[in-house]
C-alpha cells in the first residue's frame, strides 16, 4: 500500500515538476522528500533513499511509465554487454578485504531481492547485504544533500573512505560504471525526479567516480579528500587535473570464483595484474558536463519526454 501511495505521488510530481522546479537553495533530497512524503524528516529521507537505491538494484515494474532493469540485470551500455551481478553474488573474486587480490563475497546473503521489494535492506542486520545496502542509503544521502541525516533515524555514512580502494580489484570498465549510474538515474526518474536534477546527480557521480585518476576528493567531509575513481581500465575517460601518480596500487583483474554465478564468457579464470592506472586512455574528460553527456545520452532523451 505504501509503495502504491508513493508511486501515485511520483506521478503527480512528474506532471508538475517542470512548472514548479526545485528552489536552488533546497537540496535534491530535501525537495523530493517533501514532495513525495510530505514531511521532511530524517526517517522520511531514509525512506526516500531506500526506495531509490532498492529500485536501482532490482528489476521493478514501471513507476511514472519508467521501467528500471536494475543493476543486477544483464544489459547493454552504449552497445557493450554488461553483467554486474557477479560482483555482488560472489561469482568473482573482486572484493577488497585488505589483501593483495580480491576475494569472493556474497552481497546477496540477506534475502536477495525479496526484502528490497518490501523497502528493506535485508532480512537481517548482520549480513553482507545489510551492510552494503545501508551504506548505499547513507552514501547517496550525502551525495543528494539530505539535511536531516546524521542521527538515529538516518545515520551518517561511516563506511570506507576511498571508493577507489573499495573497487580496486574489480577492474571496472566505462560501460560497467556507466550502466550502474544509468540505473540510479532511471530509478530517480521513476520517482519523478526532474531532468535538471538528474543532470546534477549525474555530474556528481560521473566526475567523481566514472573517470580515471581523479584527484583526491572529499565526498564525506569528515573523511577528508580520498581517491574516488572507480573506473580505472583502458576504456575510462581521464579525469580533469588527473593525478595517476597517486594511484599506487596495481590493477588486478578479478578471478572467476564461481563460473555458474559469474555468467561471463570473457572473464579470466585466474587473477592477473596489469600496470597501475595511467594517463593513457581512449578518451579524456574535458569537463563534468561532457562526461555526463556521454554517460547519460542514452537515458536522458527518453526520460525528458516522460518527465516534461
Amino acid at each position: 500500500m505504501f509503495f502504491k501511495t508513493i508511486t501515485a505521488a511520483a506521478a503527480v510530481l512528474a506532471a508538475g515538476v517542470a512548472a514548479d522546479g526545485r528552489p536552488s537553495n533546497t537540496s535534491i533530497c530535501d525537495y523530493y522528500t517533501t514532495a513525495l512524503l510530505k514531511n521532511n524528516t530524517a526517517a522520511n529521507q531514509l525512506t526516500l533513499l531506500t526506495l531509490v537505491v532498492n529500485t536501482a538494484v532490482i528489476d521493478t515494474k514501471p513507476n511514472v511509465g519508467i521501467a528500471v532493469p536494475g543493476i543486477l540485470a544483464k544489459g547493454t551500455y552504449n552497445g557493450t554487454a554488461v553483467n554486474l551481478a557477479p560482483y555482488f553474488n560472489g561469482g568473482l573474486s573482486s572484493t577488497n578485504t585488505g589483501g593483495s587480490v580480491g576475494r569472493s563475497v556474497n552481497f546477496l546473503d540477506g534475502g536477495g531481492a525479496a526484502p528490497l521489494m518490501k523497502n528493506m535492506a535485508a532480512t537481517d542486520n548482520t549480513s553482507n547485504q545489510y551492510t552494503l545496502l545501508t551504506h548505499l542509503y547513507e552514501y547517496f544521502g550525502v551525495l543528494l544533500g539530505c539535511s536531516m541525516q546524521g542521527g538515529g533515524d538516518y545515520p551518517a555514512y561511516t563506511g570506507d573512505e576511498s571508493m577507489y580502494t573499495v573497487h580496486q580489484f574489480m577492474d571496472l570498465s566505462a560501460a560497467e560504471v556507466g550502466y550502474f549510474i544509468q540505473q540510479v538515474a532511471m530509478s530517480a526518474a521513476s520517482f519523478g525526479v526532474a531532468q535538471d536534477d538528474l543532470m546534477v546527480v549525474g555530474t556528481a557521480l560521473t566526475s567523481t567516480f566514472d573517470v580515471k585518476c581523479a584527484p583526491p576528493t572529499a565526498v564525506i567531509k569528515a573523511q577528508g579528500p580520498q581517491l574516488q575513481s572507480i573506473c580505472i581500465d583502458s576504456t575510462c575517460a581521464l579525469a580533469v587535473n588527473s593525478t595517476c601518480d597517486v594511484y599506487n596500487g596495481t590493477i588486478v583483474k578479478p578471478a572467476v570464483a564461481n563460473a555458474t554465478l559469474d555468467g561471463n564468457t570473457t572473464a579470466s579464470s585466474t587473477a592477473s595484474s596489469t600496470t597501475k592506472p595511467s594517463s593513457s586512455s581512449t578518451s579524456t574528460s574535458k569537463s563534468g558536463a561532457v562526461v555526463v553527456s556521454m554517460s547519460f545520452a542514452a537515458v536522458f532523451g527518453g526520460l525528458a519526454a516522460l518527465l516534461l
